[in-house]
Parts: structure tokens; C-alpha cells; sequence
């Protein structure tokens, strides 16, 4: 279905090739897992696959890709829509209507398809991905979840041959996350569609795939089984890391292979489990009974909160629970239609200038907004004026987060994750008394996240900042978070320590903690350390 013939990849200005001597056959039916660093050019990869690199993006490449006996050199990306289904990282950016049933019913229209057909496909991608009770809202008003999963419809619906994704799972709740992924495995064994997946939650998608293409970011593209692959890759879920610490000569790549494997573990008597202990200083933010509403929709109900000096807190909760407008609202973007918020007694609306930058430091789901230079470099260094600090901070601050980047490279060249990075750099820079974060891991490598963790946890623990994050990235919250308050509807439902919120929550439980149930264990360090102890 597709293939590339000795393909090389190098874009203008850069020092390396992105793809080197590429030579890969993809056959209809198989579901490809593309992993690598960020910025390695696994997105460059799937846009190969329909001719946006290089017709639209530039760069030099040699040999030749086809799909389904079409080269991609002999025709323009409009020329392959009936064949191949695309989703971007940034679904917004991708949409042309206002609402979501015209959204799912436009690329349909531009290939004049009759309008009966039209109308049953477009019920069948409501009903297959729960979208039917959001078909009359507008597109600006979803939450990035809801968003990710209409530009997947959007692509479905098209009943494509070839559909290409660039982490669809992002921006999706774990329950969400599954049900995507349950159908696009189904779709690819009841109808054949061949799907090529980018993705960095390996412990959502793994399990679903049939090969796996690593990319180093040299160039080099090793292809292989997931069990080959994972053997010995630095790039790998927590389910690997732990057969790894726990020296088991076999790797399972599903929670029930490796429960069965882990049977003795799990069974085994161990001391209990001792939290760790973090000193919190004052109350830095009160919420009083926040309600908030767009419109007549009430998306916050009565919200009562504090937040110490020193605390690192997840909100969680399903796609549009009221997550990001709950982060708004304490930053000040959201006026609250009653009840209050106040930063040390004083409403957030009311900071400008350097006050506010000292006081909040803010990166949205979108960290573009926050990126106005020509260059990485004039970026950061308008940071470290705006910010009064040494010249070529900000830099190396981002330099920690993802190195490699370029100081050259306009913000828009960069991978999601590396604008997250830059936009990260550029607040951190400022150091902020509250750092708030909407969906932070967005388009990061393990690597990236790793030492994201252990800036935010120096924030929290050394310097006493409070951190503030919204994610649907439960490995994260269970490696970062000390406690954890879940949203549903505009309700809050649970707030408590991490330990005691995610081992509740089959569904929020993070892999460690499913595998090696009933032990009260939710990261790889916490097993070894209870295998240690004992």
C-alpha cells in the first residue's frame, strides 16, 4: 500500500538529514507505530506519505514514495485526499468550517459526493466516535480533546484507504484515548485501512501495533516488531522500563502479559508503602465558590479550592470537564460569573506588566501564542530582557529541556514539543511564584518529559513555587503530582493525594499501577524501592 524506495530527506539550511536510505513497504491492513525523539522528523515522515514534504514544506529529496501505485512526485497532496486521511498534531489548524457537523460534512463536499451518502457517513462518525451530542457546536468552543477527535472523524469520514495520524492521542483523556485507538485497530482488521501512527504515549498505542519504525534524528530508521524493537530501545513505556528493572528475560507489551508474568511479584509481602513527605508553605490561591459560564453553559459549579507555596497539583478529568477553564480563570483570562479567586488577597485580573510575569507564568494548550520572534534565538534573548536576567538563560534552560535545537530556527519550523520547550523556557525564565501549565507534555519525548519533571519538581520543592498543571498524562501526574483534583462536568468530584485519586480510578491508574495491582505502587521507582525493602 505504501512504499519507499531509497528515501533520503534534508531540509534547506540544516546541518542533517532527516531520513537517510529509507527503504520500507507498508501493506494494506497493518498499523505502523513511528516513534523517536522530538523533533527526530517522524512528522516529516507521515507528510511524505502524502506529498506535503516537500511540495508544500521545501527541502531536497531523494527517491521515491507511492501509495497504492501512486507517486507522490507525480501528483500534487490535493491529488492523493481520496486515498489518504491526514491529522495533524494541531487539529484546529486544520479545520475550515465553524462547526462540527459541517466540518465533518466539508472535505466530502469538495469531492462532490452525493449529499444521501454524505448524510449517512456523517451520522456514522457521530455515533462511532461520541461526537453526536457536540454536531451543532462551534469548533472554538471544544476543548482540545473534543477537537482532536472531530479531525479524526473528519478524516474517517472520508472512508480513506490510508490514514495518517500525528499524535492523536495528545490531547485526549485515557478513556477517550482507548476508544480512538480501539476503533482505528478495528477499522484496520474488519476493513483493511492502513494506518500509520506518530506517537509518543507508547503505553497507550503499542499494543495495537504491528511494526514499529524508529527514528534517531541522524537519519537512521531501524524497522521492526514491537517486541524487536522495544529489546533494547532507549524510547520505551513504563511496562518496559519495569521487566527491565526487575530483570525479567522477557518483555510483555500488554498490563495482562505482564501481569502474568509478574504473578509471584504481586503476591509477594512487602512493608507498607511509606508516602513521601513535602513541606508546603502558606495558602497562595483561594477559589470561593467559583462558578463560571460561556454563554448559558455553566462549565464551572461552585468550585471551592486552595493552593499552598511548594504543591504541584494535576487537575484531571474527561475531555471538556472544565479543566483549562478552571486554569484560565485562576490566571484571570476567565471572568467568573460569581464566587471569586484571589492571589494573596488580590484578584489576577488586576496584574500587568513585570508584576505579572513574576507572579504567574502561564503556557496555554496552545504554546504558540506565546512565540512572536523570527528566530529561537530572538526569542529567548527577548525572554532574558523581559525577564532582567543573563543574557543566554533562557537558552539554556531550553537547551536542558530539548537539546539540539537550533538557535537559527523560526519558532513555526519547530516540532510541538519543541515550541512547548521554547514557550516553557521563556516563562521558567521569568521565575514565576505559580506556574500553570495547560496539557504540558504535548508532543514530548520520555526523555523531554524526564527532565521537564525534574524543573517543575526543583520549582516546587527547592524554590517553593506552586505548580498548576491540566493533563490527561497520568504517567506524569504519578511522577510529579502530590495531589490530584478530578473535574467532571464542571464539578469537583475528588481531591486528594496522587496515591490515593489515581489507585481509585481504573481508568486514571497509570500502568505501573495496573500491572501490579492490589500493591499500592504507581511508578517503576516505586517498585524497585519496595523490592530494595524488602
Amino acid at each position: 500500500m505504501i512504499t519507499f524506495s531509497d528515501v533520503s530527506l534534508i531540509y534547506p539550511n540544516s546541518t542533517r538529514t532527516v531520513l537517510e536510505n529509507l527503504t520500507l513497504t507498508i501493506e494494506e491492513g497493518e498499523l505502523v507505530l513511528v516513534i523517536g525523539p522530538t523533533g527526530s522528523g517522524k512528522s516529516s515522515l507521515l507528510r511524505l506519505i502524502n506529498g506535503l514534504v516537500p511540495h508544500h514544506t521545501g527541502g531536497i529529496l531523494a527517491g521515491d514514495i507511492s501509495v497504492d501505485g501512486i507517486s507522490t512526485q507525480l501528483v500534487k497532496p490535493g491529488g492523493l485526499a481520496h486515498i489518504i486521511g491526514i491529522v495533524g498534531q494541531n487539529p484546529i489548524h486544520g479545520f475550515v468550517t465553524d462547526t462540527v457537523e459541517e466540518e465533518l460534512a466539508f472535505g466530502m463536499e469538495t469531492l462532490n459526493i452525493a449529499p444521501e451518502i454524505m448524510r449517512k457517513r456523517v451520522e456514522e462518525i457521530l455515533d462511532l466516535l461520541s461526537l453526536a451530542p457536540l454536531r451543532n457546536r462551534s469548533l472554538s468552543t471544544l476543548s482540545g480533546g473534543e477537537q482532536q477527535r472531530v479531525a479524526i472523524g473528519s478524516a474517517l469520514v472520508m472512508h480513506p484507504k490510508v490514514l495518517v495520524l500525528d499524535e492523536p492521542t495528545s490531547a485526549l483523556d485515557p478513556i477517550a484515548a482507548e476508544e480512538v485507538l480501539s476503533i482505528l485497530h478495528r477499522l484496520v482488521h474488519d476493513l483493511g485501512l492502513t494506518v500509520v501512527i506518530a506517537e509518543h504515549k507508547l503505553e497507550r498505542v503499542i499494543q495495537f501495533a504491528d511494526r514499529i519504525v524508529h527514528i534517531d534524528g541522524l537519519g537512521n530508521a531501524r524497522v521492526g516488531t514491537p517486541a524487536q524493537i522495544m529489546s533494547d530501545s532507549d524510547i520505551a513505556p513504563p511496562i518496559v522500563h519495569l521487566a527491565r528493572a526487575l530483570g525479567m528475560k522477557e518483555i510483555a507489551l500488554s498490563v495482562r502479559d505482564m501481569r502474568r508474568l509478574s504473578e509471584d511479584l504481586r503476591n509477594a509481602q512487602y512493608l507498607p508503602h511509606a508516602a513521601e513527605e513535602f513541606e508546603i508553605g502558606n495558602q497562595i490561591i483561594s477559589c470561593a465558590k467559583l462558578t463560571l459560564n460561556y454563554g448559558e453553559k455553566e462549565v464551572l459549579r461552585n468550585i471551592n479550592l486552595a493552593f499552598h507555596e511548594g504543591e504541584v497539583i494535576a487537575i484531571m478529568g474527561r475531555n471538556g470537564a472544565g479543566k483549562s477553564s478552571l486554569l484560565k480563570t485562576i490566571v484571570g483570562l476567565n471572568t467568573a460569573h460569581s464566587g471569586k479567586v484571589q492571589i494573596r488577597e488580590i484578584n489576577p485580573a488586576t496584574l500587568s506588566g513585570g508584576a505579572r510575569r513574576q507572579t504567574i507564568g502561564f503556557i496555554p494548550q496552545e504554546p504558540s501564542d506565546l512565540l512572536y520572534g523570527q528566530s529561537v534565538l530572538m526569542e529567548c534573548q527577548q525572554g532574558d530582557r523581559d525577564n532582567e536576567i543573563a543574557s543566554g538563560t533562557t537558552f539554556a534552560l531550553l537547551s536542558e529541556l530539548v537539546p539540539g535545537i537550533s538557535p537559527h530556527t523560526h519558532p513555526r519550523d519547530l516540532s510541538e514539543g519543541q515550541r512547548l520547550a521554547l514557550a516553557l523556557s521563556v516563562v521558567l525564565s521569568a521565575q514565576p511564584e505559580i506556574l500553570i501549565l495547560d496539557e504540558p507534555t504535548r508532543g514530548l519525548d520520555y526523555q523531554a518529559k524526564s527532565h521537564l519533571i525534574a524543573t517543575l519538581l526543583r520549582c516546587a520543592r527547592v524554590f517553593k513555587r506552586t505548580v498548576i498543571l491540566a493533563t490527561h498524562d497520568v504517567e506524569l501526574v504519578a511522577e510529579l503530582a502530590s495531589r490530584v483534583i478530578f473535574l467532571a462536568d464542571g464539578d469537583l468530584v475528588a481531591d486528594g493525594a496522587t496515591i490515593d485519586v489515581l489507585l481509585s480510578s481504573p481508568a486514571f491508574a497509570p500502568q505501573v499501577a495496573k500491572i501490579m495491582s492490589p500493591q499500592p505502587w504507581l511508578t517503576v521507582k516505586d517498585v524497585v524501592s519496595a523490592m530494595e525493602s524488602r
